[in-house]
């Protein structure tokens, strides 16, 4: 298998003769516009999604963070796809397979809607991103019309689940409904009565504080204070002190990059120990340059189950820099559905595979190595696809209906590692 590294250029040999293509990842390159990258419209005249048709190449774009408050996801979330790329056009998948990336950016920035249109002006069939639910509600509707799958492997905001997407909107990722849980119960389990709350106020940020506050109140507890702040905000201290005031025993950080500088507020300046500290899969992160022991205790949780040794190496074998794999599984998952979805239809173009990413993910024969996937539909079998991420089940919304959220501790070197994998239901 070849590897892909970004940053670098692969061997133009091996990439086409293993039927792949990865395009340029800088975000000023403008796509060149295929046949199929002009829409026809749809014989329905109250259809505003435009029809885009097969071109026997499997388009997928990427809007994921290279830059941004979430740019730690980019490196993981990046292998994800490549890999599953490197796998699909190491198969006897009947298209190419092209991936061309796209930075997202922030919600600050207009990175995102920029890199949409460049996806949807040229080829792209299904886009996988963005990290951020604040950035995917900047670029949705672009999508949407112009007829184009997404995938997000990370985004979490409830107020995706009921969205008039027309069926376009995926995610590989749960719902936060069931991180909220498993936060609140965390929380409250450890010991803490009264909990703190730090969040972003943005989607993400809203609907996880309200799931974690419904969670850790129906198990006992109180919050005490939930405090947002704003993307871009540098100074933490009056927020600190508001929270801390209200005099808790544990304090969630709901929160993205910035909580590079809540931390050393919290912890150091203040002096709330560090063991009542609980991060989110927003800032679960190990580049923290942090005093040794600043983060001692503390606990996350991340939505996905943990990932296997030897999943890990193949990812490594794609980017070998890699020290952090959150939503890398997701982000896999998605591309192999996506690709999956095509090949039960028999066509790479997006409506198709929108019609067929349910049908892949439940109900049939499981089966977890793509190959193999493909083989079962060649013989007419109904397919059930289970990856590294967890079993994946869509429902009619293209949430995922069960799912695992890892929970991790830090250790005195700033470093998380897995303490439990809870499996949950969003039905319940």
């Amino acid at each position: 298998m070849s590897a892909f590294l970004k940053g670098t250029t692969p061997s133009r040999s091996k990439a086409y003769s293993a039927g792949i293509r990865i395009a340029a990842a800088t975000a000023g390159i403008l796509l060149l516009a295929s046949c199929s990258s002009t829409p026809a419209e749809t014989d329905d005249e109250e259809s505003t999604t435009a029809a885009r048709v097969a071109d026997g190449t499997l388009t997928v774009g990427t809007i994921l963070p290279q830059t941004g408050n979430l740019a730690f996801l980019g490196p993981p979330e990046f292998a994800g796809v490549d890999l599953a790329a490197a796998e699909i056009a190491a198969s006897d998948f009947e298209f190419e397979v092209e991936v061309v990336d796209r930075d997202s950016g922030d919600a600050e920035t207009d990175i995102a809607t920029q890199s949409a249109t460049e996806l949807v002006n040229g080829a792209a069939d299904v886009v996988i991103g963005a990290a951020s639910s604040g950035v995917s509600f900047t670029f949705i509707d672009q999508l949407v019309t112009a007829g184009v799958v997404q995938i997000s492997p990370a985004n979490t905001s409830p107020d995706f689940t009921d969205y008039d997407d027309d069926g376009w909107f995926w995610r590989t990722a749960p719902s936060d409904v069931l991180q909220g849980r498993v936060l609140g119960n965390l929380i409250v389990g450890d010991g803490a009565e009264n909990v703190g709350i730090i969040y972003i106020n943005d989607p993400y940020g809203i609907g996880l504080e309200s799931n974690a506050t419904e969670a850790i109140e129906a198990a006992g507890g109180t919050v005490t204070a939930s405090v947002p702040y704003n993307t871009g905000d540098t100074q933490f201290a009056a927020i600190v002190d508001e929270v801390l005031a209200s005099g808790p025993d544990a304090v969630a950080v709901i929160a993205f990059e910035e909580t590079s500088s809540i931390i050393p507020e919290l912890v150091n300046t203040q002096g709330f120990a560090s063991s009542g500290v609980y991060f989110v899969d927003g800032n679960l992160s190990n580049s923290y340059e942090f005093p040794e022991g600043t983060l001692t205790g503390a606990k996350g949780t991340l939505p996905g189950n943990f990932a296997t040794d030897e999943f890990r190496a193949r990812l490594l074998e794609i980017d070998p820099a890699l020290t952090d794999f959150s939503y890398s599984a997701e982000s896999y998952d998605a591309v192999i559905l996506s690709a999956l979805a095509a090949a039960q239809g028999g066509s790479d173009d997006p409506t198709t595979i929108r019609d067929n990413l349910q049908s892949v993910s439940e109900g049939g024969e499981k089966c977890t190595v793509f190959q193999d996937c493909l083989t079962l539909i060649a013989a007419g079998t109904d397919i059930d696809y289970d990856g590294p991420s967890g079993p994946i089940t869509f429902d009619e919304n293209g949430d995922p209906t069960e799912a695992y959220i890892g929970t991790y501790v830090y250790g005195a070197d700033n470093k998380y590692t897995p303490l439990n994998a809870e499996f949950g239901s969003l039905n319940e």
